[in-house]
């Protein structure tokens, strides 16, 4: 399910109430961030066990600041309530940074939050 967030309020009872979250940091104004969205909505389709939050970052900088965004659009993931690693590439990153396709996105996902 995607979700935007309304209130800053709501950002920790979607990431505790969610068994899996992926948080979509992103901008209107930016380009890849409009594309990454159109692959959250397609991914979105086929992970039915997935929450994807969207932070709009110019309406809540608090957030954005706090998980050191610099770029977008970037990504984190949650497991249980927990932040976890992204597994990309055989990497343990911080962020999912910059726009992927549909396939490579799960895969990604489903790596990062697989039991």
């Amino acid at each position: 399910m995607v979700k935007h967030l309304e209130k800053l309020e709501d950002f920790i009872e979607v990431v505790n109430n969610n068994e899996k979250v992926v948080v979509d940091f992103f901008a209107a104004w930016c380009g890849p961030c409009r594309m990454m969205g159109r692959v959250i909505e397609e991914v979105d389709e086929e992970l039915n066990d997935v929450t994807f939050l969207k932070v709009n970052t110019d309406e809540f900088p608090e957030i954005a600041q706090k998980f050191a965004i610099i770029s977008i659009p970037a990504m984190a993931m949650f497991k249980n309530g927990k932040r976890v690693y992204v597994k990309d590439e055989g990497q343990d990153i911080d962020l999912l940074v910059g726009s992927r396709d549909a396939d490579t996105f799960k895969e990604i996902i489903n790596n990062t939050l697989s039991d």
